[in-house]
């Protein structure tokens, strides 16, 4: 394993039992420490699935996962605890509040006292949900919802954070909060892993962009890069329909 790489992924498949194609075929790529990585492609192509397996939701049914010097297929438990997940589904209890919500995932994390009271208070503070955090998650709105969901995945600084479309569904304001954040969050050390169908946010987002599609990594490079070497292209859109096609998915 690369010193500079904290994942190395070679030929990654997974089949989920009864489907006739794999949802992951043979893929190999690697993430650098404290980079900020995208992975893109169309509904479908295997993002959810490989993060999924990054994350240790679930087991890759061939293909080796080395994180931070641990195989995923061994250490599963140690890696489980320097990662934080942000699921593109809300995962809130609607009738807690938004401090018991988060005071809940602290414990999970190992949390606990004053050093988790104090953490929550200050990322209810950085993204403006002071004022509302004792108000159930019911009541709150779309991008509120967003904001209090990153942050039940990042109160234990987690090295590494798997976001699956962090901002899908919200306001421009809070969307620009999120990034803005997840930024500061990425120069004090974490390193992410990003999906999302917001080429334009993934374009000014990510230092690194990989295109799945069909299960298999098709390109991988800097947004720049990819733009540069592909001809015709202005941005990181205009490369992702080129090479998905841009015949729609479901």
């Amino acid at each position: 394993m690369n010193n500079d790489n904290l994942i190395d992924i070679k030929n990654l498949s997974k089949t989920f039992k009864g489907a006739f194609e794999p949802a992951v075929k043979d893929v190999s790529f690697s993430i650098k420490r404290n980079e900020i990585f995208g992975l893109l492609g169309p509904n479908g192509a295997g993002k959810t699935t490989t993060i999924s397996i990054l994350c240790g939701l679930f087991p890759p049914t061939s293909g080796k996962v080395i994180i931070d010097g641990m195989y995923l297929h061994n250490d599963v438990d140690q890696i489980k605890k320097i990662v934080g997940v942000v699921p593109q589904d809300i995962a809130l209890y609607p009738t807690l509040t938004a401090r018991e919500n988060l005071n809940f995932y602290g414990h999970m994390y190992g949390l606990k006292g004053k050093t988790l009271k104090n953490k929550i208070e200050v990322w209810l503070s950085n993204f403006g949900l002071t004022d509302a955090a004792n108000r159930r998650i019911s009541t709150y709105s779309g991008g509120m919802k967003r904001r209090v969901n990153l942050i039940a995945g990042v109160l234990h600084n987690p090295k590494i954070l798997f976001l699956d479309e962090p901002t899908v569904g919200v306001d421009v304001q809070s969307r620009n909060v999120i990034i803005e954040y997840l930024k500061e969050l990425n120069k004090s050390g974490t390193t992410i892993i990003y999906t999302s169908h917001h080429m334009d946010e993934a374009e000014h987002f990510c230092s690194r962009v990989a295109i799945i599609d069909n299960g298999q990594i098709i390109v991988e490079g800097t947004p720049k890069q990819l733009i540069t070497d592909n001809s015709g292209c202005t941005n990181l859109e205009s490369v992702f329909l080129k090479l998905t096609n841009k015949a729609l998915r479901d």
